[in-house]
């Protein structure tokens, strides 16, 4: 396949007359001058964040978020109505949306009850044609990260890609896969802008992978695929990389706290240990209850609790020390207030 050839493909930086893209050379409606394509391979982020990871930049694919990632992978190595990938519920329901809307089978291999893969998880998924396998690690809504030998286990032996989806390494302190690329060609890498750096606003994914495999996302993407605006914004961020251990740091502690606060409360029967920026905690009331009158008072967390081995939980997100205030307090009141009845149900 021949990928589109833009006019920042043909011609590279700036002249003092372009006259090649169609672009309008009086400017832009606003404040701010958006008239210019951007680089459609992003070099600078590229460049900034190869020296960040450890990696090359034909190491680096970036998309318009890790689901423009996930969309790619599964139609580069999927055929329609032929192929399937693996996914390990529960987990990020994207990797089965990508799929069906690309027409491929989805296998799932469950984790087991303490969300970890299962013994035989390598010996099923060497038998399996699949083409892609999804190891999301700090897995969502799980909170917890994927048995390191388990991950490793699978790549020696499973034919087809590996992906693992580090979006929330960040708040784990367990080295990321990407120090791995070198001695496994079929891993990938998905890791974001949008959780420890604060920045979901702006959809910037990436994708970590071998040269040839980052070569063929290059080539099936679309020309400009990130703004000019993304690029400016995640340049900032990227030269401000050192304040990111801080907001780390700030984030754990919260999450520590709430940890050990929300065992403390009657109608919390579990909180499941995190390495993200998030709790998954099981309820010993009707946990829907406890969501509507969590959102009845102001506060909006994600319910779980039709995720396989997920009933009766709800995922929290680390707020504020305001805000986990606040969601203490309220999640103290609805326990007092709930009926018997409603009290005593799962």
């Amino acid at each position: 396949m021949q990928p589109y050839s833009s006019a920042r493909d043909e011609f590279e930086g700036m002249a003092p007359v372009m006259l090649d893209a169609n672009e309008n050379s009086l400017g832009s409606v606003g404040p701010d001058d958006f008239s210019r394509y951007p680089d459609p391979h992003q070099r600078a982020i590229k460049a900034d964040l190869a020296q960040l990871k450890g990696v090359t930049p034909e190491n680096i694919f970036l998309g318009n978020g890790s689901d423009e990632a996930i969309d790619l992978l599964v139609r580069l190595t999927c055929t329609p109505g032929q192929d399937s990938i693996v996914v390990c519920p529960p987990t990020y329901g994207m990797y089965e949306v990508a799929a069906n809307l690309n027409d491929v089978r989805v296998e799932q291999l469950p984790l087991t009850p303490d969300f970890q893969l299962a013994a035989n998880a390598a010996q099923l998924l060497a038998a399996s044609s699949a083409k892609l396998v999804f190891l999301c690690s700090p897995n969502n809504p799980t909170g917890n990260l994927l048995a390191q030998d388990a991950i490793e286990a699978i790549l020696r032996s499973f034919k087809g890609f590996v992906v693992v989806d580090e979006a929330y390494a960040d708040f784990a302190m367990s080295p990321s896969w990407t120090t791995r690329l070198p001695e496994f060609p079929r891993l990938v890498v998905l890791q974001t802008f949008s959780k420890a750096w604060g920045l979901a606003g702006l959809r910037l994914g990436v994708a970590y992978g071998s040269p040839e495999l980052i070569a063929y996302l290059n080539k099936i993407k679309p020309p400009y695929n990130i703004s000019a605006a993304t690029q400016q914004h995640a340049l900032a961020a990227l030269a401000a990389a050192p304040q990111l251990p801080e907001m780390q740091a700030e984030l754990l502690n919260s999450r520590r706290w709430l940890a050990e606060q929300l065992p403390l409360l009657p109608i919390v029967e579990h909180v499941f240990p995190s390495d993200a920026n998030f709790l998954l905690v099981r309820f010993n009331v009707d946990a829907t209850a406890v969501y509507d009158q969590l959102r009845a008072r102001g506060i909006v967390v994600r319910n779980r609790t039709t995720q396989p081995g997920c009933a009766g939980s709800l995922r929290l997100t680390v707020g504020t020390t305001d805000e986990n205030a606040q969601l203490l307090q309220a999640l103290t009141e609805i326990g007092a207030e709930l009926p018997t009845e409603v009290a005593t149900s799962r």
